[in-house]
């Protein structure tokens, strides 16, 4: 039987120590050496893990199969470029990052070393790693990159619970956005509603409860039937005049709430244009 392939870990935060932790945890990977920013926090991270051995710059740490370079975004081609000058990376080597808003082209500096690069985005929030560990399992990933850092990197994830999706990397900003139009922006839009209500009288507290079995039975309604099934209103009925009085009245009062008004109805109608030709 092989033994686990050994895995150093540069920036061991939220997301690096959880991950180490999980494969530790599940005897998938061995994590060998871990740098932080200093030499306490890389400790730390160590004991979060339960393996691996804290090191205080990249001349101190032993060559791995595979390195994950958890550094914020705008640090990781950098740590990269740092990592590639060390002699640590041969040809059969991986190096791979977690970032949702990055390609795996920004480890080039891996790749001309004859690394194999990727990504691997997990889709959920890291602010709790003790919480996170407990609940990792089904956890969605995007993932891009070599298909020979793929195949081991699907495996090591699948085996502590992940569910990967294959993402095309010439639009990852596009997919990191995604995100933010499903969680941020629809806060921003109930806010917009919440505002509309208030102006015509609407105590807050109270828009706010009658906004919400509207709210969840959309929501529901979305995942249940798909958006074109689940759209109602003035739009998806063709009465075009009322969403014009509405369009009217909301700019009147406020033109930058009228301006998201009117490119929502412009988006609403093409979504109701494909349940016409369905």
């Amino acid at each position: 039987m092989n033994s686990p392939k050994t895995i150093n870990i540069l920036g061991a935060g939220h997301v690096g120590k959880t991950l180490g932790r999980l494969w530790t945890q599940n005897k998938v990977f061995t994590v060998q050496d871990v740098l932080n920013a200093t030499l306490e926090s890389g400790t730390q991270a160590a004991a979060f893990i339960g393996a691996g051995r804290a090191v205080a710059n990249l001349d101190q740490m032993r060559p791995a199969d595979i390195t994950l370079i958890a550094t914020p975004d705008d640090r990781i081609g950098d740590c990269c470029k740092a990592l590639a000058q060390t002699g640590l990376l041969v040809p059969g080597t991986i190096v791979f990052h977690c970032s949702g808003a990055l390609p795996s082209s920004i480890l080039n500096a891996a790749s001309g070393r004859g690394a194999a690069v990727a990504s691997i985005h997990p889709i959920r929030s890291f602010a709790e790693p003790e919480q996170v560990v407990n609940a990792f399992g089904g956890t969605f990933c995007g993932m891009e990159g070599d298909e020979a850092a793929l195949d081991v990197l699907q495996a090591g994830f699948t085996a502590i619970g992940a569910r990967l999706v294959p993402i095309d990397a010439r639009f990852k900003a596009v997919y990191h956005a995604a995100a933010v139009f499903a969680s941020n922006y629809l806060v921003t839009l109930l806010d917009v509603a919440v505002q509309s209500y208030m102006k015509a009288g609407i105590p807050e507290e109270t828009a706010m409860q009658l906004m919400e079995p509207l709210v969840r039975g959309t929501v529901d309604n979305v995942f249940r039937l798909g958006p074109t099934d689940a759209l109602t209103g003035p739009i998806a009925r063709g009465d075009i005049a009322t969403a014009v009085k509405q369009y009217r009245a909301v700019n009147a009062w406020d033109n930058r709430h009228g301006a998201l008004y009117k490119q929502l109805g412009k988006l609403t109608a093409d979504i109701a244009a494909r349940r016409r030709l369905k």
